[in-house]
């Protein structure tokens, strides 16, 4: 075997690992489930930060957040992004505890076709004729769940809405993903900590006061953040982007059966909605392959 064919294996493998963990990732938040979302998110913050830490020491890239925080405008805009994943985070931890699994599904199957749109809308990018179509399905999924239920599908609209917002500012800083997503947790950990010190004086803090099983679980909300960033970073540099495209689709595709392991309700409209969705995923799927055809594959050009 060649290097290059290693190197394109062991970066599948770490694609594979990556959208694996975020696909069971509900899993995790329904263990730490009697815990506030609040408190929830405050810890993936703060043990973030330590775990960043020693992967960003490992990989000697403290020289890019020294850059980061030292860059007035790359500051500025990470400070935006944290703002968006901050809301993002906390959106996904409440809605997966209150039982909305389908819907954190639906949201990250329509995250890819947001992106494209602001591809359009920002980057002047253009639409090709299965793209279209694919946007056309899912637009039409979401408006059939929203007139059968009678609800607006807000948890799915929000964090796919919220991730390509995210996604745009990212794309702007000259920064790779581990020390972008450090320096961000290190912008939140502050209000991360006051907030722990009004839950502490409140006694509404239930690490304080928890059993060690479950002060081991919400310790591990550091490394349920950072490792698969890190899986995600070492595809990245071994794969090409339309194979990581590919795999993207992993995790709401295991989310969505996180939602049937935890007998959640699928409704009629669900379904309907769902086949739009997954139509249109077989329409994004497959212009990609005709594009990739068409061109030679593209490399991550900043290291994640």
């Amino acid at each position: 075997m060649s290097a290059t064919d290693k190197m394109a294996r062991e970066g599948v493998i770490a694609g594979l690992a990556a959208y694996l963990m975020w696909g069971v990732l509900p899993v995790y938040f329904k263990t730490v489930g009697e815990v506030d979302p609040t408190e929830v998110l405050a810890h993936r913050i703060i043990w973030a930060v330590p775990f960043g830490a020693l992967i960003l020491l490992f990989r000697r890239q403290w020289p890019e957040v020294r850059r980061a925080l030292t860059h007035r405008s790359m500051l500025g805009w990470l400070s935006i992004s944290t703002v968006f994943i901050a809301m993002n985070w906390f959106v996904y931890i409440w809605a997966i505890q209150d039982g909305r699994i389908f819907e954190t599904s639906l949201g990250y199957y329509i995250n890819p076709l947001t992106n494209m749109l602001v591809g359009v809308w920002l980057f002047g990018e253009r639409l090709r004729r299965f793209q279209t179509v694919a946007v056309a399905l899912a637009f039409i999924g979401v408006l059939v769940l929203t007139i059968s239920g009678g609800v607006v599908p807000w948890v799915a609209l929000f964090l796919a809405v919220s991730f390509t917002v995210y996604a745009a500012i990212r794309k702007r800083v000259v920064i790779g993903g581990m020390p972008g997503l450090f320096v961000e947790t290190v912008l939140l950990l502050p209000f991360a900590l006051i907030w722990f010190g009004y839950l502490f004086s409140s006694s509404q803090m239930v690490f304080a006061t928890g059993d060690s099983s479950m002060m081991f679980w919400l310790i591990m909300a550091g490394p349920v953040t950072v490792v698969p960033l890190l899986c995600f970073a070492l595809a990245a540099r071994r794969v090409s982007l339309t194979t990581v495209g590919f795999m993207q689709f992993l995790a709401p595709t295991l989310q969505f059966g996180t939602g049937i392991y935890y007998d959640e309700t699928l409704t009629t409209a669900h379904l309907i909605c769902f086949t739009f969705i997954w139509t249109a995923v077989a329409f994004f799927i497959f212009d990609a392959i005709k594009s990739a055809k068409k061109k030679p594959l593209l490399k991550e050009s900043t290291e994640a």
